[in-house]
């Protein structure tokens, strides 16, 4: 089974290495990081560099698709390629999903277009915008569709999980999660818009400013 990881410039890590450590742990599944063109793409910040190793051409029917988010997202909106290449393949995919601010490309693709779905939460009313109804859930499926969207980031861990339900069985799922020692217990509980006090998100809004 075959499950390609898209990559671009500027794509943020975890996004993209969260699902493949859950998802490259179950023997039958194999992971590929597709792109633009073979070679090395680098994080957001430039400090973390991955290698993308097949084209979009080359990987013409992908059993699943999890697009990853990032500030590089925001240029490929509007990118033929990535478009045409998301409604190629989807009709064949077991499923398509996304994390954080891929979600817009799979909007821009018309995947998402009167459908609920989630991604990080400044992104949400760009996500409205291109077809999508935004909602501030971590993982949101519709099933019938084959789509399922994940929030921000550290969320694509748990929709990985819950993919390798999907597509083997809750207790390979549960084996993975075991594997990779997946029991957050974090010293703070602000990890969404409803938790976090003011200056939390003040400071959250600093730290964006500061990385453009």
């Amino acid at each position: 089974m075959q499950v390609a990881i898209p990559l671009f410039p500027r794509f943020t890590a975890l996004d993209a290495v969260g699902p493949y450590e859950v998802l490259q742990r179950i023997p039958s599944i194999d992971v590929v990081f597709v792109g633009h063109q073979r070679g090395e793409l680098r994080t957001e910040n430039g400090m973390l560099g991955v290698n993308c190793d097949a084209t979009f051409d080359e990987v013409g029917a992908p059993d699943v698709v999890v697009f990853p988010g990032g500030i590089g997202t925001r240029v490929l909106i509007g990118d033929e390629v990535i478009r045409g290449w998301l409604q190629a393949v989807h009709p064949g995919t077991k499923f398509t999903t996304s994390v954080c601010t891929g979600a817009l490309l799979l909007g821009a693709a018309g995947l998402l277009d009167g459908l609920t779905a989630t991604t990080h939460w400044r992104a949400a009313e760009e996500l409205n915008r291109l077809g999508a109804r935004y909602v501030p859930d971590r993982v949101v499926e519709h099933l019938p569709q084959r789509i399922i969207t994940a929030a921000g980031v550290s969320s694509g861990i748990d929709m990985a999980l819950r993919l390798v339900e999907l597509l083997v069985d809750r207790e390979a799922a549960q084996a993975a999660q075991l594997l990779i020692e997946y029991d957050p217990q974090p010293p703070f509980d602000s990890g969404s818009l409803a938790k976090a006090d003011e200056s939390t998100k003040a400071r959250a809004h600093d730290f964006l400013q500061a990385r453009k």
